[in-house]
C-alpha cells in the first residue's frame, strides 16, 4: 500500500487511532493496554500456544455453504455473475435474468435451504472420522448466516431461508461432541463486489448499470422495499486503481497494489459483526480468509478480534483453547495463530501446527462437477490427510452443499468411504505427532512449491508403494505405505540399520487395518516387509505399526 492510499484512510482508520503510513511495523498502532492476557498486537499474540485438542484432531469437515450455492454454479458466483460473458454471467441471465434487474440480493431472496438437516450431516461427518466441524458464517457476498446484531437486515434470519444457519450447525456439532468452528470471509466484500458497479459493454442492455449501486430509495414497490442494498454490496465508493478482475483482486488481498481502502465505519462494522458472532456462538476455531488477519495491515481490527477470542477462552478455561487461522503468515504471525494453507501442503515438517483446507469439488456447489463426476476420490483425500499429518498439519475438507442444504449421492459415497478407512486406520492419525522425518519416496521429489496462500496440491506425481509417510504416538511408530505393493513386499529405506533413524531392533510389524502381524527383515539398506496375499477392502494408505 502506498503513502497516498494510507493517507486516504487517515487518522480515523482504527477507532480514532493514528495510522502510520509505515505499514507492517510492530509499533504501527498505539493500541490500548488490556489487563487481560492478550493485547491486540503481534508481540502479545505471539505468546499463543496451539491447544492440544486441535493438534490431536487432525481431520475436520467444512460446510462452505451460503446463498452462492443456490445457483449451483461454483465459486465466487456473486462476483462472477456481474462479469459480462463469463460462464456464471451466462448461467445467471438464463436462469434468473439480467443482473441489472435480478442481482445477487435477489439470489439471496430465492435461497430457501428447504432440505437442510444439520444434525444428519454432522452425524455423517462424525462417522466419517471428522474431529471438528467448520461452518461458514459469511462469505465475500457479505450476508451473515446468523442472527447478526450489526447486520440486522442482510442476514439469513431475516431473508432467504429465514433461519439461523450458524445456530443450527452449532447445535448439531455440540450434540455430536465435535469442536465447532466458523469461517469469516466478509472483510473483502468492499472490493469483491466491485463488479456489481458495472454494466454490459455490448448487447441490448449495454450501458444499463447492474444493481450494485442501488440504495434504499430505489426499493419502492420491490420485495426489498425499506432495505438498503448498500448494507450488503458496500459499493458507495470509488473502484480500486487497478483494473477490476480476479487477477487484480487477488493481488489486492492484503489491501495493497492500488486497492480501494475501506472506510473506518466499514472496518468497525465488520469488527462488531465478528465479535457478535464469537460471543453468541462461542466457536472453538475462527477461520479467516485473509492475509494474516482481516484488514491487516491497514487496521488493527483483526488483531482486536483475535485478542478478544483468546482472552474470552483464557477467562473461561485458564488456558487458551481456541484457534484462529490465517494465510500467508510471517514467522511472528505463525506463532500468533495457525497458518492455513489453501489447497496445498507444506513440503517439510513444520515446527508449528498448521492446517490445509481443500474441497472435493469447488468451494461452492457446482452442478457441472457433479454431472461430470469430477470430485476428488476418497483415496486422494486420504493420501492428502496422511501426508499432511506426517508434516505436523491438519486437514480441513469441504464437502460442497447444494443450495437446498443437501449433499448429492456421489459426495455421500466419498464421505462414507473416508469413514471406512478412518474406522480401521484412524489410530495412525488422531493424536499423533511428526517423527524424525515425514517420509520417503518419489512423490515428494516431484512436489511443487507453495504459491501465494497455497495452491500446490495435485501437482506432483501420484503416490506409489515406494511412498511412505511416518507419524508417531508415544512409543508407537506408524509407517504408511501409500498404495498396495504389486510385488507384495516393500522396502522402507528410512528404517534400515544404516539410515540411523530407528536405532532399536524391530520386533513386530503389524498391518493395522487387519491386525495381521507381517513378516519382515531389517536390513542395512531398509526394512523389507512382506504383505499378505489377501488384500483388505481398501488398498491405499496401508498403515504399518512398527514396534521394538
Amino acid at each position: 500500500m502506498n503513502r497516498r492510499n494510507a493517507l486516504k484512510l487517515g487518522m480515523s482508520a482504527v477507532a480514532g487511532l493514528y495510522l502510520s503510513p509505515l505499514l507492517g511495523q510492530s509499533d504501527l498502532f498505539a493500541a490500548p493496554v488490556f489487563k487481560s492476557g492478550f493485547e491486540p498486537n503481534w508481540d502479545s499474540l505471539s505468546k499463543y500456544q496451539v491447544p492440544d485438542w486441535f493438534r490431536d484432531a487432525k481431520f475436520g469437515i467444512w460446510a462452505h455453504w451460503g446463498p452462492q450455492c443456490e445457483p449451483e454454479a461454483g465459486d465466487w458466483y456473486g462476483r462472477g455473475m456481474y462479469e459480462e460473458g463469463s460462464r456464471q454471467y451466462k448461467i445467471h441471465v438464463e436462469k434468473y435474468g439480467h443482473p441489472s434487474k435480478f442481482g445477487f440480493k435477489d439470489v439471496i431472496n430465492v435461497w430457501k435451504a428447504d432440505k437442510w438437516n444439520p444434525d444428519e450431516l454432522v452425524s455423517l461427518y462424525k462417522k466419517a472420522g471428522a474431529r471438528y466441524f467448520l461452518a461458514m458464517a459469511n462469505h465475500h457476498d457479505n450476508l451473515d448466516l446468523y442472527d447478526s446484531k450489526f447486520q440486522p437486515n442482510w442476514n439469513s434470519t431475516k431473508m432467504g431461508p429465514n433461519k439461523d444457519i450458524i445456530a443450527g450447525w452449532e447445535s448439531a456439532a455440540r450434540k455430536h461432541g465435535l469442536p465447532f468452528a466458523v469461517s469469516v470471509h466478509a472483510a473483502h466484500a468492499w472490493n469483491w463486489f466491485d463488479t456489481s458497479q458495472g454494466a454490459d459493454k455490448s448487447g441490448p442492455l449495454a450501458g444499463i448499470p447492474y444493481d450494485g449501486n442501488l440504495t434504499k430509495a430505489d426499493g419502492t414497490g420491490k420485495w426489498w422495499e425499506g432495505l438498503n442494498p448498500q448494507e450488503l454490496y458496500a459499493q458507495n465508493h470509488p473502484l480500486s486503481e487497478a483494473t477490476s478482475g480476479n487477477k487484480s483482486i487477488n493481488s489486492q488481498w492484503d489491501w495493497g497494489d492500488g486497492a480501494s481502502i475501506p472506510t473506518s465505519d466499514y472496518i468497525e462494522k465488520f469488527h462488531d459483526r465478528t465479535i457478535d458472532l464469537i460471543d453468541k456462538y462461542n466457536p472453538d476455531l475462527v477461520y479467516f480468509d485473509d492475509t494474516a488477519l482481516p484488514f491487516w495491515p491497514i487496521s488493527d481490527a483483526g488483531l482486536r478480534i483475535a485478542a478478544h477470542l483468546y482472552n474470552k477462552s483464557l477467562k473461561k478455561n485458564k488456558t487458551v483453547q481456541t484457534v484462529v487461522t490465517g494465510k500467508i503468515l510471517n514467522e511472528q504471525q505463525r506463532k500468533s495463530m495457525v497458518w492455513d494453507i489453501e489447497k496445498g501442503q507444506s513440503n517439510a515438517i513444520e515446527p508449528l501446527p498448521w492446517q490445509t483446507d481443500t474441497c472435493i469439488g469447488h468451494w461452492h456447489y457446482d452442478r457441472e462437477v457433479y454431472n461430470n463426476k469430477r470430485y476428488k476420490s476418497a483415496k486422494t483425500v486420504i493420501h492428502t490427510l496422511i501426508d499432511v499429518v506426517s508434516k505436523n498439519g491438519n486437514l480441513m475438507l469441504n464437502i460442497p452443499v447444494r443450495g437446498d442444504g443437501s449433499i448429492d449421492e456421489l459426495e455421500r459415497a466419498i464421505v462414507e468411504e473416508i469413514g471406512l478407512w478412518m474406522k480401521v486406520n484412524g489410530e495412525s492419525i488422531y493424536g499423533t505427532r511428526p517423527w524424525k522425518i515425514f517420509g520417503e519416496g518419489p512423490q515428494q521429489e516431484s512436489a511443487s512449491a507453495l504459491s501465494a496462500q497455497g495452491f500446490n496440491e495435485g501437482k506432483g506425481k501420484p503416490y506409489t508403494s515406494e511412498d511412505i509417510r511416518f507419524a508417531k504416538k508415544g512409543k508407537q511408530l506408524f509407517a504408511t505405505v501409500m498404495t498396495w505393493p504389486e510385488s507384495n513386499s516393500v522396502l522402507i529405506k528410512s528404517l534400515g540399520k544404516q539410515a540411523g533413524y530407528y536405532t532399536k531392533s524391530i520386533k513386530q510389524v503389524k498391518l493395522i487395518s487387519t491386525g495381521q502381524n507381517l513378516q519382515f527383515i531389517q536390513k542395512d539398506n531398509g526394512l523389507e516387509v512382506l504383505f499378505p496375499n489377501q488384500k483388505p477392502e481398501l488398498v491405499y494408505g496401508n498403515v504399518l505399526e512398527i514396534n521394538s
